[in-house]
């Protein structure tokens, strides 16, 4: 294999297909990265801004050229403002998703959206109960509609804060109002951030990173948790189940047909239309053996968490799984989805099409997904997929697939520990668990693809720290085999007996990005448990090849939350050595957490691996030298 294919991923897979793609002159994410060199300094370090039109303005991070901007904002203002401003649009997109999902229980419940269903009365009953309704004698429809419209208020201005934030520990509810970061109202904390950084208004770098927090929360216990609660309400509560990853999931005498985004409203319809035996017969027909669904990115871990759908792989890998030409469609939703993809299958004989009525997309044909439609319209596409087959050519699927379990919600982890958090408290004080690390986040064509998730989590396990992941995460380490049982030999002693008498891997699936907020509600579980705040347990967090918006937001609520987060790429702060001290020093003083900055995953174990031991000690439990 040729050694810059190498150094761009670990994976064998992205090797092999980049040669191919090469060989087919398919332009890919890493040429495009490589053509933008050298980037943009001023950008890179958050010093130029483009918030009004007497800019652009820049400040010369060497003290020769510009100190201020046209209107007087220095280096601090300007870099605090387009940080809070990359937190409201992360916080904006998941939120979105949540209130779409809400929708959609709505439409249930007034028998507006055929097809969709409440899979999960008694979670609908008790979420129910948290947002205050009564569900005593209630029908499961009547009582979805009052919830729809309970969380729809989460998302206005009328409330003192949002339902969800109730999860929490009380410590740490009475350190956010304590310092005015409670988040009030999902739609509010955003808009408020959005007014905040307009120009002539927040000129304060601390206030502005105040309400970045308040607005990353909103998301974490408002927007997102929603989005979580309400898919486990319409498509069932996730459960561990098996299931293979990597390009050699696609199936060379099968229908294969993609789904990529992050909106499970689309891809549960259609993994319904492929299993239609109309569907099925008509593929026979045209000479498939079947119709084989798959995923990518958060879409296909929805799919994967509830019924064991594989894997083709993650964000960096999109266009390669195109190159196979064994796809004979892909479709979207939203989030995450490349401009390029369009065309790259134009290459191939894929159809892709788009579905949401808020992301369109170049090279795309555009069929919008609604509630009260979904049905019939993903009948209809899988149906034109699988007339696409006839149109395949040569084909090249390389690899095989790897085996893996994903799945586990926190009911369903509580549940393997007999119905409580404390055979788990048990082993950390034991020491047989030293901790546990949330491993989140992005693909980044900065770093080697997968490299810095892999590397990780290896080093984590086999220290005896517990990983759960997501996202684009979750698919690299189940293609580096980290989730299966035998997988416990990769872990160190104490993790290796705790898994083994559950039977469960070192590592532990826990869904999409949205997904984030079942580690919050993990963590507040075991806080509750202690009697501690978030801040006190011996957990962090980390996103080793971030690089979206969405995850600015999902660190900064961890942090707010108690969370310590290692990121891996820098974000654009470093114009301003004010904000750095503050995020990776002076929030430990505000919110009990930091964020620390480190790309080498060996040297960010170590970081974790620290941490974790210094918070046993605060604990009075056995600590290691690290």
């Amino acid at each position: 294999m040729d050694q810059k294919f190498e150094d761009l991923t670990i994976t064998k897979d992205g090797q092999l297909l980049l040669a191919k793609a090469e060989k087919d002159q398919v332009e890919t994410v890493w040429e495009r990265h490589r053509a933008q060199q050298p980037q943009c300094g001023y950008c890179d370090l958050g010093l130029s801004c483009r918030i009004c039109v007497m800019g652009p303005c820049r400040v010369d991070p060497f003290g020769e050229g510009p100190q201020k901007g046209v209107c007087g904002a220095d280096a601090d203002i300007i870099v605090a403002r387009n940080l809070c401003r990359m937190v409201a649009a992360g916080a904006a997109s998941h939120s979105d998703h949540g209130r779409d999902l809400v929708e959609v229980l709505e439409g249930v419940s007034e028998g507006t959206a055929p097809g969709y269903q409440i899979r999960n009365v008694e979670k609908l009953q008790r979420v129910a109960a948290e947002y205050g309704i009564d569900t005593a004698g209630k029908d499961p429809l009547p009582l979805a509609g009052e919830l729809a419209q309970a969380m729809m208020e989460d998302y206005g201005m009328r409330q003192k804060q949002i339902r969800l934030v109730q999860r929490a520990p009380q410590k740490r509810r009475d350190l956010w109002k304590k310092i005015g970061i409670t988040p009030r109202g999902i739609d509010r904390e955003t808009s408020e951030m959005m007014h905040r950084t307009h120009m002539g208004v927040d000129n304060g770098w601390q206030s502005l990173l105040l309400q970045a927090l308040r607005n990353s929360l909103s998301d974490g216990w408002g927007g997102s948790m929603i989005a979580t609660e309400v898919s486990d309400i319409l498509f069932g509560i996730p459960a561990p189940k098996p299931t293979t990853v990597n390009v050699g999931v696609l199936k060379e005498n099968q229908v294969n047909i993609i789904v990529h985004g992050h909106n499970p409203v689309v891809s549960e319809m259609i993994l319904k239309a492929c299993e239609s035996p109309e569907l099925l017969a008509l593929a026979k027909e045209k000479g498939a053996e079947g119709i084989n669904l798959a995923g990518v990115c958060c879409t296909g871990n929805e799919l994967l968490m509830r019924h064991g759908v594989p894997m083709a792989g993650n964000h960096l890998m999109t266009e390669l799984v195109l190159s196979t030409g064994a796809v004979e469609m892909m479709l979207v939703d939203y989030q995450c989805i490349m401009p390029s993809l369009g065309t790259v299958a134009a290459c191939y004989h894929t159809k892709m099409i788009s579905t949401s009525d808020k992301a369109r997309f170049p090279g795309m044909e555009h069929r919008e997904f609604h509630p009260e439609t979904a049905e019939k319209m993903a009948v209809e596409l899988v149906k034109e997929a699988v007339l696409n087959f006839a149109n395949r050519g040569r084909t090249y699927i390389p690899v095989e697939p790897v085996n893996a379990i994903g799945g586990f919600s926190i009911e369903t982890i509580v549940g393997a520990l007999g119905g409580t958090p404390e055979p788990l408290l048990d082993a950390i004080k034991a020491g047989k668990i030293r901790g546990a690390a949330g491993i989140v986040g992005c693909n980044n064509p900065k770093i080697k693809h997968d490299y810095g998730h892999v590397t990780l989590t290896k080093r984590l396990i086999e220290n005896d720290v517990l990983v759960v992941d997501t996202g684009c995460v979750s698919v690299a380490n189940a293609k580096a085999g980290f989730k299966v049982p035998e997988a416990i030999e990769m872990a160190g002693p104490g993790l290796k007996e705790v898994c083994g008498s559950l039977g469960i891997p070192p590592v532990l699936h826990l869904g999409s990005c949205v997904d984030n907020v079942r580690i919050l509600v993990l963590v507040s579980a075991l806080a509750d448990a202690l009697g501690v705040d978030i801040s006190d347990l011996p957990v962090a967090g980390s996103a080793p090849e971030w690089y979206s918006e969405k995850a600015v937001t999902i660190g900064t609520y961890f942090v707010a939350s108690g969370v310590t987060t290692v990121l891996g790429p820098m974000p654009p702060i470093a114009g301003s050595m004010n904000v750095v001290k503050l995020l990776t020093q002076g929030l430990k003083d505000v919110v009990g957490a930091t964020f620390a900055v480190e790309p080498d995953p060996e040297k960010a174990a170590l970081i974790i691996r620290r941490h974790i031991e210094g918070k046993r000690k605060a604990l009075g439990l056995s600590a290691l030298d690290v």
